[in-house]
């Protein structure tokens, strides 16, 4: 199998792997991925946040208005930008964040352990890594 059909199938399969992990997912998608980007990477404001979705700032911003609402963002004055804010994930943001990614590991280790062998499982772990460098390789582009 040569490189293009080996993307474009990965590109299926991981595309297939996390629909069907996330249908059973509570939150709005843009909602989840907002509070995962404050929680790895600390405070960013709402233009950063559409940046690294890939996203309109209107986009991120509607996502944004939800969790500051619902008390899982808190915003403060920018330290030295006054016009913008820092946007921060509350404790009550983490808990919520913790059940999504929770329920979706659950779901995915019962499929794990129904679906795979031993030696399947062993192959899955070893791939993480490669996985891991190629997620890095294009995060640097």
């Amino acid at each position: 199998m040569d490189e293009k059909q080996l993307a474009e199938e990965l590109r299926t399969a991981v595309g297939q792997l996390v629909r069907a992990v996330r249908v059973i997912d509570t939150m709005a998608p843009g909602e989840a991925a907002v509070l995962g980007y404050l929680d790895r990477s600390g405070p960013m404001t709402t233009a950063d946040v559409a940046h690294e979705r890939g996203v309109s700032h209107q986009s991120a911003a509607k996502a944004v208005k939800e969790l500051l609402q619902r008390g899982f963002v808190r915003a403060e004055a920018h330290p030295s930008d006054g016009r913008k804010n820092l946007l921060h994930i509350t404790p009550a943001g983490t808990d919520r964040l913790d059940e999504e990614r929770h329920r979706r590991a659950a779901l995915l280790g019962t499929a794990i352990a129904d679906v795979l062998s031993a030696e399947e499982r062993e192959t899955l772990a070893a791939t993480l890594p490669l996985l891991s460098r190629l997620t890095d390789h294009l995060r640097r582009r």
